[in-house]
């Protein structure tokens, strides 16, 4: 009953859920820039991720999502294959979620919510196992993410820390999935590489990051 409630609610504001189109991928990463601009460092790089994550042999055409508000794309999440490599060498496959960004006048009004939760769904019906991110645990925890040393996960240099998360998509479905995320090639680059990227954007004052991740 809640479901259809919902789905009526989404109707009334006229909010769509989609993938993104190529001819958006421009679009999105100047969302994405801007959602997280001076966040976390001065300036950012999360557009020059999502820009590699597309062009990455990891990149799923599914996962890749516009939260639209009419026409308007407010939100936007992406998720990409992932491996873990277990002890004795095997491979397993999951998804690296992220960025996730929404416009910055739309924020603090559950769109984000609605962009996960889609995710999840699609994910689930694509038949992953789970999910891994980097994010704050605060609010990944209502998506039912724990920290992945409880799935006897860990980063490729073998550490667990709070804002390293991982979600099961079934019962046990990380049961047979241990060992080290090998960090997609997308996530990692140079400083000259972003430095040549960001001018394709229009100039922004790079400042001190309102959040210190490292605190």
């Amino acid at each position: 009953m809640l479901g259809v409630w919902h789905a009526q609610i989404i109707s009334i504001m006229n909010i769509n859920i989609r993938k993104v189109k190529k001819s958006e991928y421009k679009q999105t990463e100047y969302l994405t820039r801007e959602t997280f601009w001076n966040l976390y460092q001065p300036g950012c790089s999360e557009h020059l991720i999502l820009h590699n994550h597309r062009k990455s042999k990891d990149y799923v055409e599914e996962l890749d999502l516009v939260l639209l508000q009419g026409t308007m794309i407010i939100g936007h999440i992406i998720a990409i294959r992932a491996e873990i490599v277990d002890h004795n060498g095997s491979t397993n496959e999951a998804l690296l979620v992220g960025p996730v960004s929404i416009r910055q006048n739309q924020q603090s009004q559950g769109w984000g919510t609605q962009l996960i939760n889609h995710l999840i769904v699609v994910a689930k019906e694509m038949g992953y196992s789970g999910m891994l991110l980097y994010g704050n645990p605060d609010y990944y925890r209502r998506f039912g993410f724990k920290n992945a040393g409880d799935f006897e996960i860990t980063t490729e240099d073998g550490k667990n820390f709070d804002a390293f998360m991982a979600l099961e998509l079934s019962k046990a479905s990380l049961n047979a999935i241990k060992g080290r995320f090998l960090m997609n090639k997308s996530i990692k680059y140079s400083k000259e590489e972003l430095e040549e990227f960001d001018q394709k954007f229009p100039q922004k004052e790079k400042k001190a990051p309102k959040i210190n991740i490292n605190a």
